[in-house]
C-alpha cells in the first residue's frame, strides 16, 4: 500500500483532510431544494464507494505494508469493530450538527459542537498516542478555537434576523461536539490493532468505517425524516426517488471527497510521524477551509457589515497561527 514515508508527505495529507474535508458541504449547497436527509442517502454510499476505489488504487500499490484484500481480510475483529463503531458515531454527530445549525444558527452551533469536538478530539487522540509538543500542540487547539469562535461571531454579525439561542439547540450542538470529539480515538485504537498481531492499514480502516456509516444511516437518519430536530415538516421518502439524477450525483461526490480527506488522515494519523492528535487537530481546519468557500465562492459576505468583515480577518489569521503551530508540534 502506499503510505507516508516522511514528515512533509504525512503533512500534506493532514492539509489534504482539511481541503476535503471543508469542501464535500458544497455539493449540497449545489441543489438547496434537497433536503439534507435524503442527500445524506447518497453521501453515505460515496463515501463506501470513496473507501473501495482508494483501496483497490492506493492501497494495492507500493511495497509496503500488505495489498488492500489481503489487508481487510486478515483484520482482526477489534479493530474491525473499533472502526465501524467510529463510523457510526460519526455519522449520528454529522446528522446532528446540521440539524443545530438549523435549529440555532451557525454562530452558536459552530463554536460550541466543533470547539467542543476538537478540545475533546485533541487530547484524547494525544492520551491515545503522545505525539508532538503538548505545549505546541494544545496552544495550537486553543488558536483554532478562537478561530472557531470569531467565525461564528462573523455569521452572527451578517445575520439580520439571529437565531434565538433556544435550550434544544445548545443541547444538539453539545451531543453533536461530543459525538464528533469520540469519534476519532476509536479510529486511532483501530489503526493499533491488536498485541502480536499486524495491525490494520488506513485504508482497510477507512473501509470499515465506512461501513459503520452507511449501517447507522439507515436508523438515525429515518428517524431524522420522521421527526425532523430542525422543527421542518417530516421528509417525504417518496422525494428521493422524484430528485432529478444530477442531485443524487452531487451527494455520491460529495460522499467520494470526504472519503478522500478521511484516507488522507487515517494514513497520517497511522504513521509515527505525525500521529493522531496533531492529524486530527488540522483536520478540523476544514472549518476555514467552509468558511473560505462561502466567502470567496458562494459570496455569503457580500453585503456583510465592515465588523463581520474584520472578524473573518481575524478568524483567517488565528486559523493559520494554530494550525501552523499544531503543524510543527511533532518536531519539537
Amino acid at each position: 500500500m502506499l503510505i507516508p514515508e516522511t514528515y512533509v508527505a504525512a503533512l500534506l495529507l493532514t492539509i489534504l483532510t482539511m481541503l476535503c474535508w471543508g469542501s464535500w458541504v458544497n455539493m449540497l449547497k449545489l441543489y438547496p431544494e434537497f433536503r439534507f436527509q435524503l442527500f445524506y442517502w447518497d453521501y453515505a454510499v460515496g463515501m463506501v464507494l470513496g473507501a473501495v476505489f482508494w483501496g483497490l488504487t492506493a492501497g494495492s500499490m507500493g511495497h509496503e505494508g500488505a495489498r488492500f484484500l489481503t489487508d481487510v481480510a486478515r483484520t482482526q475483529a477489534g479493530p474491525m469493530l473499533y472502526a465501524i463503531a467510529s463510523g457510526a458515531i460519526f455519522s449520528v454527530a454529522n446528522l446532528l450538527l446540521v440539524a443545530a445549525i438549523d435549529v440555532a444558527g451557525m454562530a452558536v452551533a459552530v463554536p460550541v459542537a466543533i470547539g467542543l469536538a476538537l478540545v475533546i478530539g485533541a487530547v484524547s487522540n494525544y492520551v491515545i498516542k503522545p505525539v508532538g509538543n503538548p505545549l505546541l500542540l494544545f496552544g495550537g487547539v486553543a488558536l483554532v478555537v478562537g478561530a472557531i469562535i470569531l467565525d461564528a461571531a462573523a455569521y452572527r454579525k451578517r445575520e439580520r434576523t439571529a437565531k434565538a439561542m433556544t435550550i434544544r439547540g445548545i443541547v444538539i450542538s453539545l451531543a453533536c461536539g461530543l459525538l464528533m470529539g469520540c469519534f476519532y480515538p476509536f479510529v486511532a485504537r483501530a489503526l493499533s490493532g491488536e498485541p502480536g498481531k499486524p495491525a490494520p492499514g488506513a485504508y482497510a480502516v477507512t473501509l470499515f468505517f465506512t461501513i459503520g456509516l452507511l449501517v447507522s444511516t439507515a436508523p438515525a437518519n429515518l428517524l431524522l425524516m420522521k421527526k425532523p430536530l430542525d422543527g421542518k415538516p417530516r421528509v417525504d421518502g417518496g422525494e428521493y426517488w422524484r430528485a432529478p439524477k444530477s442531485w443524487h450525483w452531487a451527494g455520491i461526490v460529495g460522499g467520494l471527497i470526504w472519503c478522500t480527506g478521511g484516507v488522507a488522515n487515517f494514513l497520517a494519523s497511522g504513521t509515527h510521524l505525525v500521529g493522531p492528535a496533531v492529524s486530527y487537530t488540522i483536520g478540523q481546519g476544514a472549518t476555514m477551509v467552509s468558511a473560505a468557500w462561502g466567502v470567496f465562492v458562494w459570496r455569503e459576505f457580500a453585503d456583510a457589515p465592515r465588523g463581520a468583515k474584520f472578524l473573518l480577518v481575524l478568524m483567517f489569521v488565528f486559523f493559520l497561527a494554530g494550525l501552523g503551530t499544531v503543524a510543527v508540534a511533532p518536531l519539537y
